[in-house]
């Protein structure tokens, strides 16, 4: 077969970051009422699943100056029913993500046991995690960004990490019966009732997914900064601009680089839930599954193509527990699985035009970086992308027949 030669593509994005994590954190600090702080006291971090930059020495400087305020820190894996919906998966999960107890320096409790908070007039039962009630104070602490699923008031953030991470699988599952955009909000706020919250601990990753900015927050402030910190980061989110191609082949999808796997701000939120196609990319191919994803693959079901060593790392236990979860079957279900990278890119190539409109991506978060077809490059020149007509690459493949990274 003839292969399309791909070209680099280049995108500006906002990318101050913050250099001097430890620094800036001891700078939100500086600003906490220490007067009302009972010296000697535990309080529990909430700490997911997800891939935040740096989140070691984030982690590190949080302990520290919750140290230094005479408290007495440990970690609430906090993550719904993410690690198979066991307490020993979700520690799993941390230490893929470099935390343990020795690097973070506090105890990690990890437990999936839950409390009711009775039902919300939506219909929706809330749960938390006891660990949470029986800690002295909560520090919660996430990343803010357009949620995959839903678009309301609030998405990912601080809400959702009260509502549906410290809900653990129990609270998880019970909420993605309902509208999450309904929930969320509402959930959060009855369990903001019941645990005594020292602070909240926003953050920002700018659209080369470095941390961008960092806001601490009270209790009273925890859905304003969720939902102004929200329009922040989806002014900045990084994006594929072009509205049809024909293909579109991703390198690696996993649970760090979105909740679903591969982001559907990116990819066409039609491909989980249906609706409009637009982005309208007509064949989707994914390689490989991060190893941080702890085999979980879901949002799988979003693919049109898969080759077997995809499949063969797909731990179905995790997959369908978060499937179930969520409610989304799709999302779990398994894709035409091929018996090689190659295979998979013979049979995408098969059914498209001559003049392929396609593009290669390492993953949904890692846009700044990627390669196109000679029939986009006008498209994207149009968009105010940097294209490099004189860098062109052929699509190779390994004696076993996986797909090499362009050099």
């Amino acid at each position: 077969m003839t292969y399309p030669l791909f070209y680099d593509v280049e995108q500006t994005f906002e990318t101050s970051q913050i250099n001097n994590i430890a620094k800036t954190v001891d700078a939100v600090f500086a600003s906490f009422d220490r007067s009302t702080i009972a010296q000697g006291a535990t309080v529990g971090i909430t700490v997911g699943s997800r891939g935040i930059d740096r989140i070691v020495p984030l982690l590190q400087a949080v302990v520290y100056n919750l140290n230094t305020l005479g408290l007495r820190p440990f970690i609430i894996p906090s993550m719904g029913s993410h690690g198979g919906s066991t307490a020993e998966g979700q520690t799993a999960i941390l230490s893929k993500l470099g935390i343990t107890e020795e690097s973070a320096g506090c105890p990690i409790v990890s437990s999936i046991e839950t409390v009711s908070l009775g039902v919300l007039e939506e219909g929706a039962e809330v749960f938390v995690a006891k660990d949470a009630l029986e800690a002295d104070y909560i520090f919660v602490m996430n990343r803010v960004k357009p949620h995959t699923l839903f678009h309301g008031e609030v998405e990912s953030g601080l809400c959702k990490m009260l509502a549906i991470g410290l809900g653990k699988p129990r609270g998880a599952d019970n909420l993605h019966n309902f509208p999450l955009e309904t929930v969320i909000k509402p959930a959060a706020l009855r369990i903001l009732e019941h645990i005594n919250l020292l602070a909240g601990l926003a953050v920002i990753e700018n659209a080369v997914e470095k941390l961008h900015s960092i806001k601490l927050c009270t209790k009273e402030d925890v859905v304003k900064t969720d939902s102004s910190l929200l329009s922040v980061s989806a002014a900045i989110l990084p994006r594929i601009p072009l509205d049809s191609i024909d293909l579109l082949i991703i390198d690696e999808m996993g649970k760090n680089i979105s909740g679903t796997g591969m982001d559907t701000n990116v990819i066409g939120a039609w491909r989980r839930m249906a609706g409009e196609r637009k982005p309208e990319y007509k064949t989707l191919v994914v390689l490989n599954l991060t190893p941080q994803s702890q085999g979980n693959a879901h949002g799988i079901g979003m693919a049109d193509l898969i080759p077997q060593r995809l499949a063969d790392s797909i731990d179905t236990t995790a997959t369908y527990a978060n499937s179930l979860t969520t409610g989304v079957w799709a999302s779990g279900r398994l894709p035409i699985t091929l018996p090689t990278d190659k295979a998979v890119i013979d049979a995408a190539l098969a059914k498209a035009p001559k003049s392929i409109r396609a593009v290669r991506i390492t993953n949904t978060r890692s846009l700044q970086h990627f390669w196109a077809t000679e029939a986009v490059l006008d498209d994207l020149e149009s968009a105010g992308v940097s294209t490099h007509r004189t860098r062109a690459h052929s699509l190779k493949f390994s004696e076993s027949h996986i797909l090499q990274q362009f050099s």
